[in-house]
């Protein structure tokens, strides 16, 4: 018998088989279907998936035989990684200088052998697709075709399995940075409420109490300082409802009436302008997660009353069922939206660049989070919009 040399390269090709994380691993479906099928074709009772480590060969697929690794100084496919060929081929082990002594071919009876580098994008052999029979014989040109076919296949599922894990591992750091930027602005968030309502309260205080000893700039500024705070305290409220929004999206549906639902925001919306608001004619027993179509619509037709430059508001509201899914129509008679921001306007932070009816431009935050909850619903929005005429918003929402 004559040991196998190691590649030149060996600490390389080692860290390469170590990278697929496969060493160890329990069989999968995946190989084993490779193995029995080319065990069949080649009608041969042993079909072998093989990753060559440091000292051992690792058998992550074993067709006819009931182990899963031996010994790398007397493995058949230590000599086959070192073969640059299509495919390294032993049709007598028991003729071989190479293998007739091998406990294998002595104890076991592998006779003949042939097998296939499994060879990765970088060119480092990592195993061998094999096969073994108890008794010479030679494969006929399209068995050695299918061999060298699968043995590609096999890589190919190497590849897809390192990628999916990188993928998952890459999913997993986001969720976590995610996780702890959602922390942060919660918690920065919530104490800077406290100092900003403070603020508010000081120039109310400093208006009622030195009023009359300031001139119309000293309460210009004051009303400045007020309003600001106003403005800040929004954005860190748009900021937070926008980080809680996954928190809202999986909350348990619920039964409720479409009616009571959009009676209900309009009495939180405290409306003190003429509008004119036509709701849906029918009502529908809805099943979904209420707070979180609330929000949505809340904030939808929010917007609809905030921009908007007409004496008397008006908007629509539709609503209907069908394939399982809850459509809802929002239009206005508002100022519209200019054609080169509709492409981003549900992107964070995006704006038109309108101020609204009172003067006040938003933030870009409460669009990002209406996407954020209608897709987290299972389902899409979409805005049209013609500028000075009105703009409408479709969304659907999956049944619960």
């Amino acid at each position: 018998m004559i040991t196998p040399q190691f590649p030149y390269d060996e600490q390389e090709r080692l860290a390469a088989v170590r990278s697929y994380n496969l060493l160890d691993t329990l069989p999968e479906k995946d190989f084993d279907n490779i193995t029995a099928l080319i065990a069949t074709i080649c009608d041969v009772p042993i079909s072998l998936v093989t990753l060559l480590d440091a000292d051992r060969n690792f058998l992550k697929s074993h067709y006819g035989i009931n182990f899963n690794e031996t010994p790398r100084n007397i493995s058949f496919c230590s000599h086959a990684i070192l073969e640059e060929s299509n495919i390294f081929i032993v049709e007598d082990a028991r003729k071989d200088e190479r293998f007739k002594d091998n406990p294998l071919v002595k104890d076991m009876q592998a006779v003949f052998y042939a097998g296939v580098r499994l060879v990765n994008s970088e060119g480092y052999p990592l195993g061998t697709l094999c096969i073994f029979d108890t008794k010479p014989r030679t494969l006929t040109k399209s068995q050695k075709k299918t061999l060298i076919a699968m043995a590609y296949q096999v890589v190919n599922l190497f590849e897809a399995r390192k990628h999916n894990r990188m993928l998952l591992s890459v999913q997993q750091e986001l969720k976590e940075k995610n996780e702890e930027l959602k922390n942060f602005a919660g918690i920065v968030s919530h104490d800077m409420k406290m100092p900003l309502a403070n603020m508010i309260i000081t120039s109310d205080m400093l208006r009622s109490k030195y009023g009359s000893i300031l001139d119309e700039q000293g309460k210009k500024y004051l009303e400045y300082i007020k309003q600001s705070s106003f403005t800040l305290s929004e954005y860190i409220t748009g900021l937070l409802e926008h980080y809680e929004s996954d928190k809202t999206a999986s909350l348990t549906g619920e039964v409720f009436d479409s009616t009571d639902l959009l009676e209900e925001i309009i009495e939180l919306l405290n409306i003190n302008i003429d509008c004119e608001i036509y709701l849906p004619e029918k009502n529908i027993e809805m099943h979904a997660n209420k707070a979180a179509l609330e929000q949505i619509i809340l904030n939808l037709v929010s917007n609809s009353l905030k921009y908007n430059d007409k004496e008397r508001i008006k908007i629509d509201i539709e609503c209907t069922e069908k394939n399982g899914f809850y459509l809802f129509l929002i239009s206005d008679n508002g100022m519209g939206i200019p054609k080169d921001k509709l492409l981003h306007i549900f992107d964070l932070f995006a704006t038109t660049g309108m101020p609204d009816r009172n003067g006040k431009k938003g933030n870009g935050i409460g669009l990002s989070t209406v996407k954020k909850l209608v897709t987290k619903l299972g389902g899409e929005i979409e805005v049209s919009s013609e500028l000075g005429k009105g703009t409408t918003f479709q969304f659907n929402i999956k049944k619960n």
